[in-house]
């Protein structure tokens, strides 16, 4: 028994199917849709994918799959000329945000803009005196409301004490001020550091 000159129709339809369908459906799923039956499309279709039983079928499959990859293949210029053809229709179409979206997006693959990103973290204790002084105004100006009945200069003398205190060692008992401030501080230290 030698090996087949020429492949059959289900073989054909095989490859079709699991080529064009590449990523959405299984080889299995393929081997159904080609007219295997049921109870060995599981077999059939890893068979078929075999190069020492089938090598035609996996030569054909082979060449569908470049085909396919020439015919869709996304290249640089494939990827601007496409994109710029949108802008030209969207403008057509009067659909200015479409339009802008499509000549960024250009612009983009092409390397003209670059998105930079910067993250922050750190804790109050990494901060120098004036940065400190500076977190302290920041945090006073954006809670002052809730700190009901509590002199400014009064809190920020604390702070100071609590920080310098933090610096050299030294653990106390934060008074009740300490921890209404502290509490939102760390809370508002957290949530910068998650954004």
């Amino acid at each position: 028994m030698g090996l087949p000159r020429r492949l059959t129709e289900m073989q054909i339809k095989f490859a079709h199917e699991l080529v064009t369908n590449e990523g959405r459906t299984t080889a299995t799923e393929a081997a159904l849709a080609a007219g295997y039956s049921k109870d060995r499309a599981s077999v059939t279709a890893s068979e078929l994918q075999n190069p020492k039983l089938f090598p035609l079928v996996v030569q054909y499959i082979g060449e569908l799959r470049e085909e396919y990859q020439k015919k869709y293949g996304i290249t640089f210029e494939r990827h601007i000329s496409e994109l710029a053809k949108l802008r030209d229709d969207c403008r057509k179409e009067k659909a200015w945000s479409a339009a802008v979206n499509a000549e960024v997006a250009r612009g983009k693959a092409a390397g003209l803009y670059i998105e930079q990103k910067i993250i922050r973290t750190g804790k109050l204790d990494d901060l120098s005196e004036e940065e400190l002084d500076k977190r302290v105004a920041e945090v006073l100006d954006q809670y002052s409301p809730i700190l009901e009945g509590v002199e400014v200069n009064e809190l920020k003398s604390d702070i100071i004490k609590k920080q310098k205190n933090i610096r050299l060692g030294i653990t106390q008992t934060p008074s009740k001020k300490e921890k209404v401030l502290f509490n939102y501080s760390s809370s508002d230290s957290s949530e910068s550091q998650q954004s």
